[in-house]
């Protein structure tokens, strides 16, 4: 994660704003004297919310665990979404 200060960041907001949701990487803005900052996409902090969610229950963690290595060791089958209903 880069790190860039809290004077660099605010005399290029804009371009650090874009960087930050173009990369989808968070970024540590440091304060001379004070703690640290993360910047984070709204997409990206949604999706660690989620994700947060989703792994909160030990079930569920230990469920989505388990389908995640049945993948990687190529168990998995693909399978088509069903057709949209018309609106």
């Amino acid at each position: 994660m880069d790190a860039i200060s809290y004077t660099a960041a605010r005399a290029n907001l804009t371009q650090t704003m874009n960087r930050v949701c173009g990369d989808h990487e968070p970024l540590i803005i440091t304060r001379s004297g004070q703690p640290s900052v993360v910047m984070l996409s709204l997409d990206d902090y949604k999706a660690l919310e989620e994700t947060a969610y989703l792994l909160r229950s030990p079930t569920n963690a230990r469920r989505l665990l388990d389908a995640i290595d049945s993948l990687e060791a190529g168990r998995g089958q693909e399978r088509s979404l069903p057709e949209a209903l018309p609106e």
